[in-house]
């Protein structure tokens, strides 16, 4: 299948994980009424608080993941859940932040655990450990669909090109990030960051993102869908719902034979690898 409709969601979850989830349901259920194909939902889909290890689940087989395998189901699409946390039995305190790919027949196609925690020192004084809190995860993630192969990211990756420049090197056409990205950092980052992934690996990006006041920033909403030429070819609006577009794979190949940036790298010069 070269084109497909796909959809991003963007919510404000709280700390309420079943009218989260009963959310998260209407808008599955709203991007399937509009053609879509593959669903992507935003980080932190199901539970956004302070008790993360007491909220984490297994995938599969948690509540979450058996609720999503249903929907997915029952509806015949691609849902990438967005985030959840994930149980973590060396280190129960510490969950992992998972997204997960679930295949129209309800089972799990990939799962994927952030790999870069937001640890920051600022220079006020202000600290930030994300590690503290969530365990890194230790691989990439591409995952292989009907649907051309989809490479997996959560939020503060977006950050990190060469994880990008790894998948699609991999076969990725399509990376989804889900994201619970901040006002402060989102009004000056986020859209540029998606945009120079899409561009310098010539792929799609849908980015669904967090909304609304959280227990420790407000997040910035404006969840994208990127082309591999770096044009928006969806936007939400400042309210939870849903943004649909097509995506193209032959323009991926397009993109891809006009620029030429991912034949053109000089591995003779410089190499880019993953242990």
């Amino acid at each position: 299948m070269t084109k497909f409709i796909a959809a991003a969601v963007q919510m404000d979850s709280q700390d309420d994980k079943m009218a989260n989830l009963a959310a998260a349901e209407g808008y599955i259920r709203e991007a399937a009424a509009r053609g879509a194909r593959l669903v992507v939902l935003p980080e932190s889909m199901n539970y956004i608080g302070r008790d993360m290890a007491q909220e984490a689940e297994a995938i599969p087989g948690g509540p979450t993941f058996q609720r999503l395998s249903g929907l997915a189901r029952e509806l015949d699409l691609w849902l990438e859940a967005g985030s959840i946390y994930e149980s973590n039995p060396e280190d129960p305190a510490r969950p992992f932040n998972t997204t997960f790919l679930i295949c129209p027949d309800g089972t799990l196609a990939a799962k994927y655990a952030k790999l870069h925690p937001f640890d920051v020192v600022l220079p006020n004084g202000v600290t930030s450990r994300e590690s503290d809190r969530v365990c890194p995860g230790k691989k990439l993630t591409v995952a292989e669909t009907d649907l051309g192969k989809v490479g997996l990211g959560i939020c503060y990756d977006i950050r990190f090109g060469e994880m990008f420049r790894i998948m699609a090197l991999e076969g990725a056409k399509l990376f989804a990030v889900p994201a619970n990205f901040t006002v402060n950092t989102g009004k000056d980052h986020w859209e540029v960051l998606l945009r120079a992934r899409a561009i310098e690996n010539e792929c799609y990006v849908i980015a669904p993102n967090q909304m609304g006041k959280k227990p420790r920033f407000t997040a910035y909403g404006n969840s994208l869908m990127v082309d591999p030429w770096g044009t928006v070819i969806a936007r939400a609006s400042d309210k939870p719902g849903v943004i649909t577009a097509e995506i193209d794979l032959d323009y991926v190949t397009k993109v891809r034979q006009s620029t030429f940036t991912l034949d053109n790298r000089r591995p003779d010069v410089y190499q880019l690898r993953k242990l």
